[in-house]
């Protein structure tokens, strides 16, 4: 079969036959309909530091996909040939107390899927069945793919209050613009959403943002604070990392407000604990995956009810061939989500 693969060290991948997998125990084999770039799959493609800090080349990348049932390993059970499905991208212990206690999110012995083990950029891929997540078969397979990093916006959102509530979206790559979707559809009074890329606050007004700020233009607490009547925002969703962006954030949520924080700073960030934090009473929320599997539920309830649609947000298709193009169009900041046809 063709599959992407991180083949060296570098920047760039290649295209390669290799074996097509078989389902061991407790494993399916899924054929692989769409495929997703995520920021991940371009920080292996570009080989930044993080990169050559984790990934042990070669391996096929890739984690977000919808994909077709063709085989099931033994003691596999609940999934027949033709099934849709997609896959949670972290496969986890079931053992350490994190697991035990309903939080396997944040297992300790966490390994990602495309990361530390085969991905998905392929045209078959195999996956431990605990993994999988049967779609809606009326879902297109490029709405499924996006199940799992919809489910990283579905967490931030719905980790505190939304609804009646002021809501900032800072930072609206793809995940932060599916946040303002599930905001939105959350019953968020207003969504604000800070950005200094016009085309994708211009895609976040198509996913329901109620105002637009560009942080590089106007003053976001400002904007902030003026929208909210001088007392800020109730809710931060901080989806850049920038440590610019996260100090406004702290700057322009409410007192007694909540900040979930998905971005990930490249370098610690220093902030005025005293004064945007502790006399604020502010609640601060790491945001790591997707609660298993609940937040799966919550996302499958948005997209078949209709109450978010993604197709806003999918903004070019490539097949697998045309990699090479689908990464530089992902890197050039103007699209929304990219994805990819074997």
């Amino acid at each position: 079969m063709r599959a992407l693969v991180k083949h060296q060290s570098g920047f760039g991948a290649e295209l390669k036959e290799v074996s097509i997998p078989s389902a061991g125990p407790g494993e399916v084999l899924v054929k692989v309909k769409a495929a997703s770039i995520c920021g991940t799959d371009v920080h292996i493609y570009s080989w930044d530091d993080w990169a050559a800090g984790r990934i042990k080349p070669p391996l096929v990348f890739g984690h977000e996909f919808c994909g077709e049932v063709v085989e099931t390993g033994e003691g596999v059970t609940g999934f027949e040939k033709g099934d849709s499905v997609s896959a949670e991208t972290h496969i986890v212990c079931g053992r350490c107390p994190q697991c035990r206690r309903g939080e396997a999110h944040v297992c300790t012995f966490t390994k990602i899927i495309g990361v530390d083990t085969r991905g998905c950029f392929s045209e078959y891929a195999v996956m431990p069945a605990g993994n999988l997540w049967k779609n809606d078969p009326t879902l297109p397979p490029e709405v499924a793919t996006a199940m799992e990093p919809m489910g990283n916006a579905v967490h931030t959102v719905l980790s505190g209050p939304v609804a009646g509530r002021t809501v900032a979206v800072i930072g609206c790559g793809p995940i932060g613009i599916m946040a303002v979707a599930v905001a939105k559809a959350s019953g968020a009074s207003a969504v604000i959403a800070f950005d200094i890329n016009e085309y994708r606050l211009d895609l976040a007004k198509k996913m329901g943002a109620t105002h637009l700020v560009n942080s590089g233009e106007e003053d976001p607490v400002a904007v902030a604070k003026k929208l909210t009547g001088g007392w800020g925002v109730d809710v931060v969703l901080e989806m850049s990392g920038n440590p610019v962006a996260i100090r406004q954030g702290f700057s322009m949520v409410t007192m007694g407000g909540r900040i979930s924080m998905l971005g990930l700073p490249l370098r610690a960030v220093e902030l005025d604990i005293a004064n945007d934090l502790v006399f604020k009473g502010v609640q601060v929320h790491g945001i790591v995956g997707r609660r298993m599997y609940e937040t799966w539920q919550q996302t499958a309830g948005f997209l078949t009810s209709g109450q978010v649609d993604l197709k806003p947000m999918i903004t070019h298709r490539f097949s697998l061939e045309e990699y090479q193009t689908a990464f530089e169009q992902m890197m050039s900041g103007k699209s929304g989500k990219v994805v990819l046809y074997p």
